[in-house]
């Protein structure tokens, strides 16, 4: 390739300046607009030949360039990390086309892993593992290894994290017996535990893998903080008894862990493994065992089973207090389904959510919870319970008199004044800019 003359400017080396925009802020909702244009420039580095020396010292320069823009940049998606990950990765690859020394590129990524005040490497060996070669991830192993000894136990931290890349590695490498190796030295934990199972598994060895779950298992129940690999091995343990024949087992401990947490989710894992042709038969018997939970736990689950009848039920057995405390993610959905059949109901949820809102004071769902308000009214007049409503406009002035704005927009829904169907945006508009369709308008 011809050198460049002195002085000379390389033209990608322009376009990532110009992409980075240095001294301008980037706020989130630009974010990914401005990581897209960041990715327009690499694949101009990309396309350079492979292991060049200029697309090695184009990738360098890209991610000092990415460093000094972090300041100037709000990454709550992440966005700019990702790039930056991946900028990591497409470097290891050009050094690997040219031939460079292993241990090289091994060492030089661990000192962006130790200078890393953005968090842009965090568990960057995650990808970096993929697209090292062998040699490669040979020495980047090797350099871990030495960090991990190196730790000491004191303080815990380093070890803690050099351990925790050295798993990393051994599981992209399906290395169990160093895995194993690996725990003993530093303490077995249900994660583990859960990682070599998963390794055996894709070995298909079973009862090896059942083995660890059921240590797993174990050393989760003595520990409060390993519940969700408690979790995780206990659906893995049921996997694994269906594959060994042992399909009652797997169905009982579902049945058990239903009748302890009924839910959306551990419905669902209880009927992956009730037979086909038992299925009506267990569903009801699912929904006896949840009838005597709160409503709290168990709306979703009535409502992906259509259980519309349990629902109302259960609605109508609890306190206000107990249906505001809910969720509107889940009482939302149920009043929408009990409005036609159960106004009564649906009012009761409706102003839940309403309360909800303006009780907790978060004005900017003001518009939010007038909608719920309204939607209570009409479902309390459609049942003949107009003496609810009313009690419900009474507490809404006693308790919320200092919200003027949003008992401006309470007092015209109650006494029908408010729009029932506000113009949009555009319609609002076309009404003030005198938008005339067919008649000679813009």
């Amino acid at each position: 390739m011809k050198q460049k003359p002195p002085g000379t400017i390389d033209p990608i080396e322009r376009d990532i300046e110009q992409a980075l925009s240095p001294g301008k802020f980037v706020g989130d909702r630009d974010c990914f607009s401005f990581v897209s244009g960041l990715e327009r420039v690499a694949e101009k580095i990309r396309k350079l030949p492979a292991g060049s020396a200029p697309s090695i010292a184009l990738y360098e320069i890209f991610l000092a360039g990415c460093y000094a823009k972090a300041d100037e940049l709000d990454d709550s998606s992440g966005s700019l990390g990702q790039f930056v990950e991946d900028l990591i990765c497409s470097w290891i690859r050009a050094r690997q086309a040219s031939g460079a020394d292993p241990n090289e590129t091994a060492a030089m990524l661990l000192a962006r892993m130790d200078d890393d005040p953005y968090g842009f490497c965090y568990q960057i060996e995650q990808q970096a593992a993929k697209v090292f070669d062998r040699a490669g991830l040979a020495a980047f192993e090797r350099q871990v290894r030495e960090r991990f000894e190196a730790a000491g136990e004191q303080p815990e931290y380093p070890r803690r994290h050099w351990g925790d890349v050295l798993r990393t590695l051994y599981v992209i490498q399906r290395n169990i017996p160093a895995y194993i190796a690996l725990a003993d030295q530093t303490g077995l934990t249900a994660q583990d535990c859960q990682a070599l199972a998963t390794l055996l598994v894709a070995r298909r060895k079973p009862e090896e893998a059942l083995a660890w779950v059921e240590r797993g298992i174990a050393l989760a129940r003595d520990n409060p903080q390993m519940f969700m690999s408690g979790y995780d091995l206990a659906k893995l343990q049921r996997e694994l008894w269906t594959k060994l024949g042992r399909a009652n087992d797997a169905l009982d401990a579902a049945w058990a862990e239903f009748r302890k947490h009924p839910s959306t989710s551990t419905y669902d894992e209880l009927m992956k493994f009730v037979p086909a042709a038992e299925r009506s038969t267990w569903r009801e018997k699912a929904m006896d065992a949840a009838s005597g939970s709160d409503l709290r736990s168990i709306i979703g689950l009535l409502l992906k089973t259509k259980e519309i009848q349990r629902l109302a039920e259960l609605v109508r057995g609890a306190t206000d207090d107990v249906l505001q405390a809910v969720s509107h993610y889940a009482t939302e959905s149920a009043a929408k389904k009990l409005e036609k059949a159960h106004p009564d109901l649906a009012a009761r949820l409706w102003r839940a959510q309403g309360f909800r809102i303006v009780d907790a004071g978060k004005s900017k769902y003001y518009d939010q919870a007038l909608s719920n308000f309204e939607r209570a009214k009409r479902c309390f007049e459609r049942a003949g319970l107009a003496a609810a409503w009313d009690e419900t406009a009474r507490r809404v002035r006693v308790s919320h008199s200092r919200k003027t704005g949003f008992l401006s927009g309470f007092e015209a829904l109650a006494t029908g004044s408010r729009p029932k169907n506000p113009p949009s945006f555009l319609e609002r508009a076309k009404a003030r800019w005198g938008v005339r369709y067919g008649k000679g308008g813009l």
